[in-house]
């Protein structure tokens, strides 16, 4: 049954980036707009022209409120288009950018948001090219919505796809998860929280550019934004139709991330990450691109968190830290909505 069998209205879980995400785009959008680069359902489209391979992709931001500790609308769009060619072994090159204001919305804001957009994607070796603005009336967006696009060369030799996972693979985190949408949360919120939460919003290119010379071996790469960890984990494992097992004690969270799931009664490994990615490889090569991660600053954190085993299909088990195994599958509904 596809999505249109079951809702005859789009729910806000439907943006979750967990189940209903999902169903979604299966059942709604790549029906219509299939053919075999879009089937790969990767992160961003890899495209090749003549000889030439290039990476694409496009996402729209509606992050809510604009301005967060760690950044704003402006850096996350960046971060976020940069993040999504990189982890297809892309080195993005150029953005376009589209603005959608509404009207009231301050300019000092958009000054602002517009000069984070320009030193992040500078900070990154990226430069904006082209754009749009578009201005709807009062009530009809809320403050500004941003869409990007993003186009890199890729160079790497290896195919980083879901299919390209093997059994016994080693899977590496690049740090902790759960603070970006931990940042949201606590910026939203009013909990009485004197903890600081700085949201991860960050641009990976550099850290996987190293990793990529580091190893030729890299079979996967996926960033985990919408939906965290476990939705990314999941989604990978059912494509891929393999058992992924991670153990709870090697994943590292934040103290003060930590207490605010405790709070909300929330798992932070459904918690969005901006700045934090996933990478499968052979378990021979897995010490030497942990000690490589290690020596980039977002990569300090980076450890080995599970494997890829032939004991069961399209399924993740996690290892609990007092001894015990649950499956960690899609999230349903929207734990927190416009988290990005």
């Amino acid at each position: 049954m596809t999505v249109i069998g079951k809702y005859d209205k789009i729910l806000l879980e439907h943006g979750s980036g967990g189940l209903l995400s999902n169903e979604l785009i299966v059942g709604s959008f790549l029906p219509h707009f299939n053919n075999p680069y879009l089937e790969r359902l990767e992160d961003s489209a890899v495209l090749t022209i003549g000889k030439q391979k290039l990476c694409f992709t496009t996402d729209s931001y509606v992050v809510s409120p604009v301005f967060f500790p760690g950044g704003n609308i402006g850096s996350l769009a960046v971060h976020g288009t940069i993040n999504d060619l990189a982890v297809c072994g892309g080195n993005p090159l150029f953005m376009s950018t589209g603005f959608i204001l509404e009207e009231g919305f301050p300019f000092a804001f958009l000054e602002k948001i517009i000069q984070s957009m320009a030193e992040a994607a500078r900070m990154a070796g990226v430069k904006i090219v082209t754009g749009d603005t578009k201005v709807v009336p009062r009530g009809a967006a809320d403050g500004i919505f941003i869409n990007t696009s993003g186009i890199g060369i890729v160079e790497y030799e290896g195919t980083l796809s879901v299919k390209s996972i093997k059994l016994g693979d080693a899977i590496i985190l690049n740090g902790s998860i759960g603070d970006h949408g931990a940042a949201i949360i606590k910026a939203r919120d009013n909990l009485g929280l004197e903890a600081e939460v700085i949201s991860d919003s960050a641009p990976l290119n550099g850290l996987i550019a190293e990793i990529l010379k580091a190893s030729p071996n890299i079979h996967c790469m996926r960033d985990a934004t919408r939906g965290g960890l476990g939705a990314i984990l999941a989604e990978i494992a059912k494509s891929a139709n393999i058992q992924i097992n991670i153990s709870e004690q090697f994943i590292p969270v934040q103290d003060n991330v930590r207490g605010i799931c405790e709070i909300l009664g929330l798992d932070p490994l459904y918690l969005a990450n901006e700045g934090k990615m996933v990478l499968f490889c052979p378990a021979d090569e897995a010490k030497k691109v942990l000690d490589t991660m290690k020596k980039h600053e977002l990569g300090i954190n980076a450890a080995i968190i599970g494997n890829v085993t032939p004991c069961g299909q399209g399924r993740v088990v996690l290892k609990t830290s007092i001894g015990g195994e649950r499956i960690v599958d899609l999230p349903t509904g929207e734990l927190v909505p416009r988290i990005c």
